[in-house]
């Protein structure tokens, strides 16, 4: 499986960007797909992820209300609708997946299979 995240850049303090995911390959065991980021000198961090099955979504609390998540599984793809974008938001954005079975949708990297590239996100202020 590769994933290939698309729809960073550079956007000011208020702003809006959308990010996209496409997985490809052996993607019928997908459970569910996520973001993360990580910023200069940060670990990686949870962002948000939405479950396959009945497309429940988590958010981290950094972001609840600002970004949504969003899937198209027959596509394989993903997204992530980022409003009201700080500077602090400013990272590479991970997209990722996870084939595993889970009664909570997975928060900690660990949890997933497979990761793309990432995609710079820039938030000036």
């Amino acid at each position: 499986v590769q994933l290939q995240a698309f729809g960073g850049g550079l956007v000011q303090a208020g702003g809006s960007l959308s990010l996209s995911c496409a997985a490809s390959g052996t993607t019928n065991s997908i459970k569910a797909m996520g973001w993360f980021r990580q910023a200069p000198g940060k670990e990686r961090e949870f962002v948000a992820a939405i479950r396959r099955s009945g497309s429940s979504t988590s958010y981290a609390d950094s972001v609840k209300g600002r970004f949504t998540i969003s899937a198209e599984y027959g596509k394989s793809t993903v997204y992530l609708r980022m409003n009201s974008l700080r500077p602090e938001d400013t990272a590479v954005y991970y997209c990722a997946l996870t084939a595993g079975s889970f009664l909570r949708i997975p928060t900690l990297g660990v949890s997933y299979d497979y990761w793309g590239q990432g995609t710079q996100v820039t938030v000036s202020s």
